[in-house]
């Protein structure tokens, strides 16, 4: 027999040893990072549909017109449909990736309008992401 021969044989022989294997096997190597309590910045950054936990990008928002805010004179409306008026013509529901333009409904100016992901709020439009 050669020596390579002779030397692959040996190595073939302690690779399927039995004995030897649980050491082997005992060598763990410590991950770089923690895989159940990810960083929230990178959580952030991930595809969303491959985050620990599944969820979108996009949401509704709550947006208050410019226009109706300063035109709303509460002394000229009763008082039992100020606060309805009040919510209907300064806040408008938006969602974030709205793909139509969105008009106020009291003095129709353009709240929102379509990119080619988020919707752009006008300038001076105020805002607030709604809860779950």
């Amino acid at each position: 027999m050669s020596l390579a021969t002779v030397l692959y044989e040996s190595r073939r022989a302690d690779f399927w040893n039995t004995a030897t294997k649980p050491a082997r096997l005992g060598r763990i190597m410590p991950l770089a990072i923690d895989l159940l309590h990810p960083d929230p910045e990178i959580e952030r950054q991930r595809h969303k549909l491959k985050r620990l936990v599944q969820h979108p990008n996009s949401y509704f928002m709550d947006v208050k017109c410019p226009g109706c805010f300063k035109d709303f004179d509460p002394v000229k409306v009763p008082m039992s449909s100020q606060r309805q008026i009040a919510n209907a013509a300064q806040i408008t529901t938006v969602f974030s990736h709205a793909t139509t333009v969105v008009v106020c409904v009291g003095c129709n100016t353009v709240l929102c309008t379509p990119t080619g992901g988020k919707a752009r709020l006008t300038e001076g439009c105020s805002f607030r992401k709604k809860q779950h």
